[in-house]
């Protein structure tokens, strides 16, 4: 119940603050929207980065991987044909 009491008190007491305050309250809106604006950009350009560099690095991976999975497939076709070898000679 004080909750309630207090978070309607503090609610009048901010609404007759804005009314005696607005053009205070239109001047800090005015400085922040900018300010706000800026951050947002660089936050955005920083993720877009972030993104970038990620799909760099799956491209890399990738062709790393075909490389790989080439390289054991001659691999296993080798110890194939060792293995058959052997059997042949038992």
């Amino acid at each position: 119940m004080k909750t309630l009491i207090g978070g309607a008190v503090a609610a009048v007491l901010g609404l007759i603050g804005l009314a005696i305050f607005f053009s205070a309250f239109l001047n800090i809106l005015a400085g922040s929207i900018p300010i706000g604006l800026l951050l947002g950009g660089c936050l955005a350009i920083y993720l877009g980065f972030d993104e970038l560099k990620d799909t760099w690095k799956q491209d890399e991976f990738t062709v790393s991987n075909d490389d790989d999975a080439d390289n054991l497939k001659k691999k296993l076709e080798e110890l194939e044909k060792e293995n058959a070898e052997l059997k042949s000679k038992s």
